[in-house]
């Protein structure tokens, strides 16, 4: 099979092994003659780091990169990434690696002409309708992990440094013009990046495929890409030179993002704010909780998982996709329960009153109450 195609849903996609060499055309695309790279700390010194800005040097588009980006990034990350834009006079950016990278850079450019507060922006009603859509540079973005699909999303998610609550910052306008999704990048990822990243793909499109709103389009496109990871999954953590693996992982990621427009629920709910306390990796979080999270939704989606279980070639329905969940969560070495990744059980009301206020709370199929919310995180423990 071929996995190369240029796609326009729901930006310009370049898709294809070896496609990282058009990007200094996918810079010229989006109009950009001054990029300025972002990403996160531990990609800075990486080969495909180093290779991507010898393409924009050798197409003239000059080396310059901002890597001081934590793994749930912050506005503190973000000043400094906007004091880097300003002062090399740039006029776009190349956000490349996973999501903290990807969300970063698409910040740098949403705020790099904004006169208002970061917090102003958050996905709060149309407080969307504030950002001059004048200043907001734009944006290739490449990824290197299959997993947070940010690369086709038009929002970020960032930490409060001092609330270390997770927000959503949203515009149209933070849709990167174009995307280089080049599978060959995602060859090096540690075996734990894989799983996780994997599995966040996952959640995003298990918890689209349940939500209660409607919207069929995003309805089969989750279905479709539970298909692929729960297919290709494990043999991208099995071998990480699997390009065909590599490639549906990828294509897998960004049909998650495109569909959660339709809603997220609690997965999210809970990862975020442990996310943002603890500090764990989002995608491993989504897991660890997963198993949790289709329990206290049964009532509400049992029918409808069954379904996908037989789309999936899943033997047992809700019970049988559950049992996939938990096998999948085993091979790919996932931990086993909340207290495995450092969560204080002594913070679980803390916990709970946050996801209360996490937007994702609106997209589950079983209205989440403190009560319930608590128990869950009880059970995920």
């Amino acid at each position: 099979m071929n996995l190369v195609g240029n796609w326009s849903y729901p930006t310009a996609i370049k898709f294809g092994a070896g496609r990282i060499s058009e990007l200094a055309a996918a810079c010229a695309q989006a109009g950009i003659k001054r990029p300025l790279l972002v990403t996160d700390r531990g990609l800075a010194s990486m080969a495909i780091t180093q290779n991507a800005l010898d393409l924009l040097d050798a197409a003239g588009l000059g080396r310059a990169m901002f890597s001081d980006v934590d793994a749930n990034p912050t506005e503190v990350n973000l000043a400094a990434g906007l004091a880097a834009y300003k002062a090399g006079g740039h006029d776009g950016v190349v956000a490349f690696g996973g999501g903290s990278g990807l969300d970063l850079g698409k910040m740098v450019a949403f705020m790099s002409g904004q006169t208002r507060p970061l917090w102003d922006y958050e996905d709060i009603g149309d407080w969307w309708t504030r950002a001059d859509p004048a200043g907001i540079a734009p944006i290739v973005a490449v990824p290197t992990t299959a997993g947070t699909g940010s690369e086709v999303g038009r929002a970020s998610v960032i930490t409060n440094s001092e609330t270390h609550v997770k927000k959503i910052i949203f515009h149209p306008k933070v849709l990167p013009t174009v995307v280089i999704s080049d599978p060959e990048l995602t060859v090096g990822m540690p075996k734990m990046i894989t799983a996780g990243t994997g599995m966040d793909a996952f959640a995003h499109c298990l918890e689209a495929y349940s939500s209660p709103f409607f919207h069929p389009m995003s309805q089969g496109i989750a279905l479709e890409g539970l298909r692929l990871v729960n297919t290709y999954l494990p043999r991208a953590y099995a071998d990480g030179t699997d390009i065909e693996a590599r490639a549906q992982m990828m294509a897998a990621a960004a049909m998650g993002a495109v569909a959660f427009q339709k809603g997220l629920g609690a997965i999210h709910a809970l990862s975020h704010p442990i996310g943002a306390v603890f500090n764990t990796h989002h995608g491993t979080t989504n897991a660890v909780v997963m198993p949790a999270c289709l329990q206290f939704n049964k009532s509400a989606i049992a029918d409808r998982l069954a379904m996908a279980a037989a789309y999936l070639g899943i033997d047992g329905g809700f019970d049988g996709f559950c049992a996939r969940v938990d096998e999948l969560n085993a091979t790919l070495g996932i931990p086993n329960g909340l207290r495995a990744l450092g969560v204080d059980e002594g913070r679980v009301d803390e916990l709970t009153a946050m996801a209360l206020e996490d937007p994702s709370v609106g997209g589950n199929p079983v209205a989440m109450t403190t009560e319930n919310t608590k128990a869950l995180f009880l059970a995920a423990m």
